[in-house]
């Protein structure tokens, strides 16, 4: 269904998805720290079989991690065998220390800001652009919400708050989801939410019992909650369709 492109100012490359006739707008899908894996490609995929211009950048492309090493990786960190990912920890370390410097996010920012840039000029999404990001892509959309205010709407899942940001630079609805024993990021939501509502922010946070961090890859048996991913992907198709409602 979809395409790789490249934006050439940022050396930087994604997979673009259209869908059937004019679009109903578009949809910036923001990859795990496994990088521009299948299950990405598949999320982007489905936003255009909605009726949405989906782009998923392949930000972590720029520290040369590719979809193959993503995705061994994301086996290893997902195998059931606590031996098998406590032996993958200092390789995923190795390979992902690019990506948590401040000299990449400044990069992945502007990136994605280029994103915007060009899904703004197309035919048929005037101004109607969000973005949906997971894990690492989930404090992206954050970042980007932030920097941003032409975003219609923001989807984090399971995404941390960047660390001295301040909630008033968002000019868009927040919808976040989170898993109940995601507790290192989860049981900080009641503090954000204070937070969001004393800056003005229209922000939801939907929390689900009975499961962690990356309930939404269907690609991690052990992870994926299929309850919860079902019911946030129908949250989210109504929240993006709410906020692009002209």
């Amino acid at each position: 269904m979809g395409e790789m492109i490249q934006y050439v100012q940022r050396e930087l490359n994604a997979y673009q998805a259209e869908p059937i006739g004019d679009p109903a707008g578009a949809v910036i899908v923001i990859q795990e720290i496994w990088g521009l894996v299948e299950h990405i490609i598949d999320v982007t995929d489905r936003f255009a079989a909605e009726g949405y211009l989906a782009v998923a950048p392949d930000l972590l492309g720029h520290i040369d991690l590719t979809p193959y090493d993503g995705q061994e990786l994301q086996d290893l960190m997902s195998s059931p065998d606590e031996k098998t990912r406590l032996e993958a920890q200092p390789r995923l370390r190795r390979m992902t220390e690019p990506a948590r410097t401040p000299e990449f996010a400044q990069w992945a920012i502007q990136a994605l800001r280029d994103v915007v840039d060009g899904l703004l000029d197309r035919p048929g999404v005037r101004g109607r652009v969000a973005v949906v990001g997971f894990c690492f892509g989930g404090t992206y959309a954050w970042s980007l919400a932030l920097n941003e205010p032409r975003l219609r709407a923001a989807v984090p899942f399971y995404g941390r708050f960047p660390e001295g940001a301040d909630p008033a630079a968002i000019r868009c609805p927040v919808l976040a989801f989170y898993g109940e024993q995601d507790r290192d990021i989860t049981d900080g939501v009641p503090h954000l939410a204070d937070r969001m509502g004393a800056a003005g922010v229209d922000f939801t946070a939907q929390v689900y019992e009975g499961v962690g961090h990356a309930f939404f890859n269907d690609t991690a048996p052990s992870r994926y909650g299929a309850t919860a991913a079902a019911d946030s992907w129908k949250r989210t198709l109504e929240f993006i369709r709410t906020a692009f409602a002209d």
